[in-house]
């Protein structure tokens, strides 16, 4: 999606605004990643759980978590002059997939955010853009008191298609946050350009 503004000399200035996803498990800090790096107040649809919901979300891990998201998270962030990323988090719960096909349409690529306490939980998003062609990044979400593993380690725990990226991440910090942003718009950039080449090849 482009859009242009005149600039003061009375010339085009394109700006281009990409789509990201951030998906991944219940719990595992996705509306806290979109707060973080948005530059505007981010929309936020998330409810308070309820006792109802208490037979299908499993809390093992996020016990002190008494929201979920039950749409999707929005949120704004402009990576240099000319190019602003637009942020739609996922929800984490099964029961709200039917939304993941209408979120990804024209998106660039995602950020799937992973717990190491639940790393598991990360593996439906991680399938869900592999078999669609959506590049992708694991951001490991380092949680406190939590045993830290090394990019390798989580690769392989995942067992990711070779060359995906997996960043180590506070998703409460904007600056942590940015760098896995730039880190996915570096990738999908790279994946795309060899696609192309292999179409025309």
């Amino acid at each position: 999606m482009t859009s242009e503004s005149s600039d003061s000399t009375g010339g085009e200035n394109t700006a281009l605004a990409l789509k990201i996803l951030v998906a991944g498990g219940f719990g595992v800090g996705k509306t806290t990643l979109v707060g973080a790096v948005s530059e505007i107040r981010p929309l936020r649809t998330e409810e308070p759980l309820s006792q109802a919901g208490a037979t299908v979300d499993d809390t093992g891990g996020v016990d002190r978590k008494t929201t979920t998201t039950v749409a999707m998270d929005f949120g704004r962030i402009t990576i240099r002059s000319g190019l602003s990323l637009y942020l739609f988090g996922t929800p984490g719960q099964d029961r709200f997939w039917f939304l993941w096909d209408e979120l990804s349409q024209g998106a660039l690529g995602a950020v799937v955010l992973a717990d190491t306490r639940r790393l598991g939980d990360c593996f439906p998003a991680v399938d869900y853009f592999e078999h669609r062609r959506i590049p992708f990044v694991v951001a490991v979400n380092c949680f406190a008191e939590t045993r830290t593993y090394g990019a390798h380690e989580v690769s392989r725990a995942l067992d990711l298609d070779r060359g995906t990226p997996v960043v180590l991440c506070d998703a409460r910090d904007r600056d942590s946050g940015k760098e896995v942003l730039v880190r996915l718009v570096e990738y999908a950039g790279r994946m795309y350009t060899a696609r192309l080449l292999d179409s025309v090849g």
